[in-house]
């Protein structure tokens, strides 16, 4: 199985509730960091969700800075991972993160196992949170925050700065969250395969 088949798979089997429900944004490759990672898979609702996907074709090598990336953003995370790499991946994962297994059954079909749950991130970074969010978003944030004009014109790493020291993180997730799935144009790369049959933003 190579990562294609097992991200649709699990749009499909494990995440049609979330697509279906109008307060959450389901976003595939959701840029973090600014391009430093892509998240494979990201759930915005309630909480930040992150899932990242290894295959048995895929490579380790990224996966430890994956893992701090995602670690600064995401209130949980997971990973999905093929049979080959199951006992690597599980050495390298934070108590936190959870782990789930996909297998392939003898007519193709392709099953998800929760090996581990994944539980609540207590060390997200607010500003890796803030820049999640484009210049105009952080900068109406802001604004509506009673912040200056000069204040607003300044570079956009500054911008992230005083929004993460301006109010909890909290807040600074609930604010992030609003905006996100507030979003009209999440910058797709392609149209979404219409062999989905889901809406899957994805996020640059």
């Amino acid at each position: 199985m190579n990562d294609e088949k097992i991200r649709l798979q699990f749009h499909r089997k494990r995440l049609h509730r979330q697509h279906e429900d109008s307060e959450t944004v389901v976003v595939d490759e959701l840029g973090l960091k600014h391009g430093r990672c892509r998240a494979d898979i990201a759930v915005i609702n309630g909480h930040f969700v992150g899932y990242e996907i290894k295959s048995d074709k895929d490579s380790l090598r990224r996966l430890p800075e994956q893992i701090n990336v995602y670690s600064a953003v995401f209130d949980r995370a997971s990973v999905i991972v093929g049979e080959k790499h199951a006992r690597a991946v599980k050495s390298l994962l934070p108590g936190w993160w959870g782990l789930i297994l996909t297998t392939q059954g003898p007519r193709g079909g392709v099953k998800f196992t929760v090996e581990r749950k994944a539980s609540l991130n207590r060390s997200v970074d607010p500003f890796s949170v803030a820049q999640l969010l484009w210049r105009d978003e952080v900068a109406g944030v802001l604004e509506m925050l009673g912040a200056e004009k000069k204040t607003l014109r300044a570079p956009r790493k500054a911008l992230y700065h005083c929004l993460a020291s301006e109010i909890d993180i909290s807040e600074l997730r609930r604010q992030v969250r609003m905006c996100l799935k507030a979003r009209t144009d999440w910058r797709y790369p392609e149209p979404p395969s219409p062999s989905v049959g889901l809406s899957r933003p994805c996020a640059k």
